[in-house]
């Protein structure tokens, strides 16, 4: 019975953000870039690193649709493998930021006093850092790789989820059925992942949802200043730094570079900003 009430509730979720015109065109646009990136050897039959010096800085055409760039790769190809690397920064970043965020935010609570005081500290601290630079000295030391744009990504994340969880598992550690929970005895880890993460886990997921765009966004602003993923694998940051090298007479890879920002950028805000209404009844329009 609890399992049909919620699939029924789910069911209205979606129904919900088919009929809002913002959440159904957000939902488009991030089907289209997850699609475009697993089908991303289906559609395009050239290989992302695949060099062709006779056929360099060729404009869009029917062969190669979005052009090539100084080393002849076809640019349509490389966009939909750097949609990959995106992908899976994004993914993995939001998640362990995440992870780490809620064990910190909750501990920071059902913990000592210094506990708080210490967790507080490093929230403040780690958010203390500019990206740029927090990248810059990692890569002086580590050297630049996908790996060293993961952990400068959850290294400046997981502060603002430590800080969200912290605030609404205090919220949440004064209601009534936490006191009874106790009082039945069930211990600290219990209360957390049974009582208190259901009931915080959904606004964490619809905000991890709007961040995804700002993590592409920062491998591909670490990727274009060279700090970022290593060539020649494709990455949207370096396909705009080779095209602006050449932006004077081929300045078509970097505008067609930049559209897979812009719309992962609109499809994952809007997908976002809907989902937020639908599960927070305090915006819903028609309350």
């Amino acid at each position: 019975m609890i399992n049909q009430k919620t699939a029924q509730k789910w069911r209205e979720h979606i129904k919900r953000l088919l009929r809002e015109p913002m959440g159904a065109l957000g939902l488009f646009l991030v089907l289209v870039v997850i699609i475009s990136a697993v089908l991303a050897p289906v559609i395009s039959p050239f290989g992302p690193n695949q060099i062709s010096i006779k056929e360099r800085l060729q404009g869009p055409g029917t062969v190669h649709w979005m052009g090539t760039d100084q080393l002849g790769r076809d640019v349509l190809a490389r966009i939909l493998a750097g949609g990959r690397i995106a992908l899976w920064v994004a993914l993995v970043s939001v998640s362990l930021a995440l992870s780490i965020g809620l064990l910190t935010g909750s501990l920071a609570v059902y913990g000592p006093k210094w506990m708080d005081n210490f967790f507080m500290l490093i929230f403040d601290t780690m958010r203390s850092f500019p990206t740029i630079m927090f990248a810059l000295a990692l890569v002086t030391v580590v050297g630049p790789s996908l790996n060293t744009v993961i952990v400068v990504v959850v290294v400046t994340t997981f502060p603002v989820y430590g800080r969200m969880v912290r605030t609404q598992v205090q919220v949440i550690k004064n209601r009534e059925f936490i006191y009874a929970a106790k009082a039945r005895g069930a211990g600290i880890w219990r209360i957390l992942f049974i009582h208190t993460l259901p009931n915080i886990i959904g606004p964490l997921l619809i905000i991890a949802s709007m961040d995804i765009p700002v993590v592409i966004t920062i491998e591909a602003g670490l990727s274009f200043l060279g700090v970022g993923v290593k060539p020649p694998t494709p990455s949207w940051g370096s396909i705009l730094n080779d095209g602006y090298a050449y932006i004077r007479n081929t300045p078509w890879i970097v505008l067609l570079g930049g559209i897979p920002l812009i719309v992962t950028t609109l499809g994952f805000t809007f997908l976002g900003e809907t989902l937020r209404d639908i599960f927070d009844p305090r915006l819903r329009k028609d309350l």
